[in-house]
């Protein structure tokens, strides 16, 4: 079960998620978490409680992250877990999202 929280500071936003980043979080992410975070001036996302990323998750954090920078706002993605981190390198998301986006 995926869930979220968001977290209005000052100069950001900040996204924790829970649960696992599949294709039951499709709809929710487009149609919801996407245009709510569109309204951030910085947006950081908390993996640290994402205990599962599925070829759809992926897909989904990259067009969340790819719309956030087409849209000026910078993001980054905050305290990913070793499973998860080492799903990311085989897939290359560092060099395709840049360095400084998954912390």
């Amino acid at each position: 079960m995926f869930e979220y929280v968001i977290l209005h500071e000052q100069k950001k936003t900040v996204v924790k998620f829970s649960g696992d980043l599949d294709i039951d979080v499709t709809e929710f992410m487009e149609d919801q978490l996407t245009p709510q975070l569109l309204q951030s001036k910085m947006v950081q996302i908390d993996f640290s409680r994402i205990r599962f990323v599925d070829s759809s998750g992926i897909g989904l954090l990259i067009s969340l992250l790819t719309s956030l920078r087409d849209s000026g706002i910078p993001a980054t993605v905050l305290n990913i877990s070793e499973d998860v981190r080492m799903i990311f390198e085989l897939l290359q998301l560092p060099e395709i999202l840049g360095p400084d986006v998954l912390l």
